[in-house]
């Protein structure tokens, strides 16, 4: 039986005995272990069913513990994670030879983060270890953004989830690898290119999609899916679409003005009351696992203004309606 809430004396002590404890964040709810031990870490990738070539983050209490685990903390990083930490900004660094190659799942550098969550950092700084904890959800599906998205799917899998409501970014950290003094994106997400680009000075390269050998999560075509089948509204014309069919809104208010909305029977779903990109990204991941709950098969989405937040919001929306 899974037990669940804001006790930082068990949640310490479990995971010092090597087991899992979910963890809340920023951006989604983790399945957490002892990030340097490489039996507690094979738990993970059990308890999600998540393949061992895709890697994962190891989440921190401060910069100088970031610093231990890597063999190069170039002063790039260091500007970035003074600008952004804690917060859904995660680098990409040479790995130190103490962080297990499972954790890395091979790869000579390692993902590291602090989180913007005042229960984990806390757990955090009182544990003389990192957590790795990807999104606790099974391999592939939509990532949690409560406790009970957690306990809904991972159940008795799990020793303890860490309780502290919703996610307030709803998306997963953006992902900067720095690569010989040079930084390129991995993944899109909580934090714009935009903001990092204003600290550095310069816009940053994008390196995306790598469905063999990835060198961070996230950038599998296909990722974040519910099991309804996903469409594009721009990929099929208006009078192609079943009136009775279900479709997720960017803006409520802007949909309630368009012809499709008054045209449409089924069932409507909002990202945002009036376009504001933070409302979408905390809603996304919780609207996708709705359709699955109203049994839905077929649903059109609409895209997000591809700028800012938005582009995270459109990665996650193409990935999760990818069609191998």
């Amino acid at each position: 039986m899974q037990h669940r809430g804001t006790d930082l004396i068990l949640a310490k002590k479990l995971l010092t005995e090597g087991k899992l404890v979910v963890i809340p964040t920023e951006t989604v709810y983790g399945l957490a272990a002892n990030g340097l031990d490489e039996t507690a870490v094979a738990g993970i990738f059990s308890a999600k069913n998540r393949p061992t070539f895709d890697p994962l983050i190891l989440h921190v209490a401060s910069i100088e513990q970031a610093q231990s685990l890597s063999i190069d903390w170039p002063e790039m990083a260091d500007k970035l994670a003074r600008a952004f930490w804690p917060g859904p900004l995660t680098l990409i660094l040479p790995k130190a030879d103490h962080v297990p190659d499972l954790t890395t799942s091979g790869q000579p550098t390692v993902g590291i983060r602090m989180p913007n969550n005042r229960l984990t950092l806390e757990l955090l700084s009182t544990l003389p270890f990192p957590l790795a904890a990807p999104s606790a959800n099974p391999f592939g599906y939509v990532s949690p953004t409560n406790a009970q998205h957690v306990a809904d799917q991972l159940g008795d899998s799990i020793d303890y989830i860490l309780d502290d409501g919703n996610c307030s970014v709803g998306i997963e950290s953006t992902i900067i690898a720095i690569d010989n003094g040079t930084p390129k994106v991995l993944r899109l997400g909580g934090l714009s290119l935009e903001r990092i680009a204003d600290v550095l000075g310069f816009p940053v390269l994008e390196h995306l999609n790598q469905n063999s050998n990835p060198q961070a999560p996230g950038q599998l075509d296909q990722h974040y899916s519910p099991r309804c089948k996903l469409i594009a509204l721009n990929t099929m014309p208006a009078e192609d679409i079943e009136p009775s069919v279900s479709i997720i809104y960017f803006s409520k208010q802007e949909a309630q003005r368009s012809s499709d909305y008054n045209s449409s029977d089924g069932s409507h779903y909002y990202l945002s009351d009036s376009g504001d990109t933070n409302q979408a990204a905390s809603n996304l991941f919780s609207t996708l696992r709705r359709l699955d709950q109203d049994n839905q098969k077929v649903a059109y989405f609409e895209w997000a203004p591809n700028e800012g937040l938005g582009r995270a919001i459109n990665d996650r929306l193409q990935r999760a309606a990818f069609q191998p």
